[in-house]
C-alpha cells in the first residue's frame, strides 16, 4: 500500500498561532471596513470612499513588522488596514469617513487621510508621491539625532534602533518626488524602507503605460539600493521581507526598496468607474490572488483556525464595524466657529 504523502509544514517565519490569527482578523476587518465605506457612499452618507481590497496581505504582514512606539509610518491613501494594524482605533476610520468633529484631523481631511501622532503616523499628502520627501526628512532627523549626519568624521553606519516606513502605489514611482527621495536617502544611508504596493493600476493607467520595465525593484540599482520583491497576497512572506528591511534600516544598513505585488479589485475610489479601462473578466481572472480567502484557507488547512472559528471571527468583526459606524454617525460635525482653527497662528482676519 502506498505511503500517504505528508503535508508540507506551514512556513510561519517565526510567527505564533496567535499572531497568525491576528493577521487573519486584521484582514477580515480591512475587508469589512472597505465594504462599509462603499455602502455609506452609495447611501449618500459620505462623499466618497477609497478601497484597499486586494492589499490586505501587505497591510497585515507589514503591521507585524512595524515597531510600535519607535518606527514612523508615512502612509498613502490606500493604507487603512496598515494604520489600523499598528494600533489606530477603528472608530477613527469611521470618524474620518463621516468627517465628524472628534476625528483626529477635526473632520477636515478626506476619508482615508489619517494622522495619529501618538502612533507615529504622519499626516497623508493627497498629491501623489509628495509624502516621500516628508518620510525622508523624518529619517534624516532620526540619523541626525543619532550623530550620523555631519562632517567627514561622522560615522556612515549609525544604529538608530528605529526606522521610517514610507508606502506608496506603483504610480508614485513615476513622480519626481519619488526619485529625489530615493536618491537622497541612498546618499545618506538613511533608516528608511520604501514599500511599493504594486496593484497594477495607477488610478486608470496600467504599469506598461507608465514604465518600460517589468518590476519596480529594477529601479533600485540606479540609486545603489537593494530591491526585494514579494507576493503581497501572502501576509507571512510580506512580514518576513518587511521585517528584514526594517531591521536593516534600524541597524544602520540604509534604505531598501520593497515591491509587494497585489491586485486592486475595486475602483480607484467610489468616484471612479473602472469599467472605462478594464473589463469585469479581467478582474475575475485575478480573484485567485485575493489574499483574504487564500490566507483563511491556509490557516484552516494547517489547523491554526477551524472553519467555525473563522466564521465566528467574521461575525465578531462585523459586529465591531456596525457598532463603530453607529457611534461615529451619531457624533456632531465640527463646530462652525472652529473653521479657522489650526489654519493660522495667532490673530487672523476672515476673508472679505
Amino acid at each position: 500500500m502506498a505511503k500517504a504523502m505528508s503535508k508540507p509544514a506551514l512556513e510561519r517565519q517565526g510567527l505564533s498561532d496567535d499572531q497568525l490569527r491576528w493577521m487573519l482578523r486584521n484582514m477580515y476587518l480591512q475587508r469589512m471596513l472597505d465594504n462599509r465605506g462603499f455602502q455609506l457612499n452609495r447611501q449618500g452618507k459620505i462623499p466618497f470612499a477609497t478601497g484597499s481590497e486586494g492589499h490586505e496581505g501587505i497591510h497585515a504582514g507589514t503591521a507585524l513588522a512595524f515597531a510600535r512606539g519607535k518606527d514612523i509610518l508615512v502612509p498613502y491613501y490606500r493604507d487603512m488596514g496598515l494604520c489600523v494594524g499598528i494600533g489606530m482605533p477603528v472608530l477613527q476610520v469611521l470618524l474620518s469617513m463621516f468627517a465628524r468633529g472628534k476625528d483626529v484631523s477635526g473632520g477636515r481631511q478626506f476619508p482615508n487621510h489619517y494622522s495619529y501622532h501618538s502612533l507615529g503616523i504622519l499626516s497623508i499628502s493627497s498629491i501623489i508621491a509628495a509624502h516621500c520627501p516628508h518620510a525622508v526628512g523624518a529619517a534624516y532627523a532620526m540619523k541626525l539625532r543619532a550623530g550620523g549626519i555631519g562632517g567627514p568624521s561622522r560615522p556612515d553606519v549609525v544604529k538608530t534602533g528605529r526606522a521610517v516606513l514610507c508606502t506608496f502605489g506603483d504610480g508614485s514611482t513615476s513622480q519626481g518626488e519619488w526619485h529625489e527621495s530615493l536618491n537622497f536617502a541612498a546618499i545618506h544611508k538613511l533608516p528608511i524602507v520604501f514599500l511599493c504596493e504594486n496593484n497594477e493600476w495607477a488610478i486608470s493607467t496600467p504599469r506598461d503605460r507608465q514604465m518600460a520595465i517589468a518590476d519596480i525593484i529594477d529601479k533600485a540599482p540606479g540609486y545603489g539600493l537593494p530591491g526585494v520583491k514579494v507576493d503581497g497576497s501572502d501576509p507571512i512572506a510580506t512580514y518576513a521581507v518587511m521585517k528584514d528591511a526594517l531591521d536593516r534600516a534600524r541597524e544602520g544598513g540604509g534604505p531598501t526598496l520593497v515591491e509587494a505585488t497585489c491586485y486592486r479589485f475595486l475602483s480607484h475610489t467610489t468616484d471612479d468607474d473602472d469599467r472605462t479601462y478594464r473589463t469585469r473578466d479581467e478582474i475575475e481572472s485575478h480573484r485567485h490572488l485575493d489574499p483574504v480567502p487564500r490566507f483563511e484557507a491556509l490557516l484552516i488547512e494547517h489547523g491554526v483556525v477551524s472553519s467555525e472559528e473563522a466564521s465566528k471571527m467574521k461575525k465578531d468583526v462585523l459586529a465591531e464595524v456596525n457598532a463603530v459606524t453607529d457611534e461615529a454617525e451619531a457624533l456632531p460635525y465640527p463646530a462652525p466657529e472652529e473653521l479657522y482653527a489650526h489654519v493660522y497662528e495667532g490673530p487672523y482676519e476672515p476673508w472679505l
